[in-house]
């Protein structure tokens, strides 16, 4: 493997909803080989038919839950990890990780930071490089793989999750407007209800790399579309 996107990616949800969005959200994120599975049962089966290089797991299933499924699975296998449920209690949490997972994160869980973990996961465990490139803006650089902000070498700050995802997603279409719908989606994983949340997300990130966050330069409004991350040549 030599980039994350080639892991072979297995979902472990019972709910057929949030296992369609999960496998979507990779699927868009440039994953190219996400398998679904419902039960443990089915798990099974495919890890050893398909022998995944990353595991995505619910704790709940209807035939049992994702610690004895992990524990079955590290017989033959090492992937590593990760756990999602909605159950946050210390003693599951730890159970998880005791079993051999890499990471545990609570439901409901921001897309954005979910696909942050994972890419560190396989990084981690595959030990790849990092892939992600620095944006520069002026005297600013913002290195999507450790996600500071670096003004003239020196660190300033450090971008949230969501920031992450909103400045990836901007620097994907540099120089292109990218409507605020498809802004919510890769943010948010939904369209619907958070523009207002995406517009206090836009100053946050403004704060952190312009000069003058009240006259930005480099993330600009294109009202009633979107915003565009300028170019580096834009004066």
């Amino acid at each position: 493997m030599r980039d994350i996107h080639e892991a072979r990616v297995l979902v472990v949800e019972d709910d057929p909803t949030l296992l369609g969005q999960l496998a979507e959200l990779l699927e868009r994120e440039g994953y190219r080989s996400v398998h679904g599975a419902g039960t443990v049962a089915d798990a099974l089966i495919t890890v050893a038919t398909w022998q995944p290089q990353l595991l995505l797991l619910d704790v709940m299933l209807p035939d049992g839950n994702g610690f004895d499924l992990l524990r079955r699975v590290r017989e033959t296998s090492d992937a590593p990890a990760l756990f999602l449920s909605a159950r946050d209690e210390d003693a599951s949490r730890l159970r998880g990780l005791g079993l051999g997972a890499d990471d545990y994160m609570a439901k409901p869980f921001l897309p954005a930071e979910l696909l942050l973990r994972l890419a560190a996961v396989l990084r981690r465990s595959y030990n790849l490089p990092d892939a992600l490139p620095a944006i520069v803006l002026g005297e600013v650089e913002v290195d999507l793989a450790t996600g500071e902000v670096r003004r003239l070498g020196a660190v300033e700050s450090t971008l949230t999750a969501k920031e992450h995802a909103l400045v990836k997603r901007l620097n994907e279409s540099r120089g292109s407007i990218v409507t605020t719908d498809e802004l919510c989606r890769s943010v948010y994983g939904d369209e619907f209800g958070y523009a207002n949340a995406l517009a206090i997300l836009v100053r946050r990130l403004r704060e952190k790399v312009e000069d003058d966050p009240s006259h930005p330069r480099w993330v600009v409004t294109v009202r009633g579309l979107g915003y565009r991350l300028m170019r580096e040549e834009a004066r």
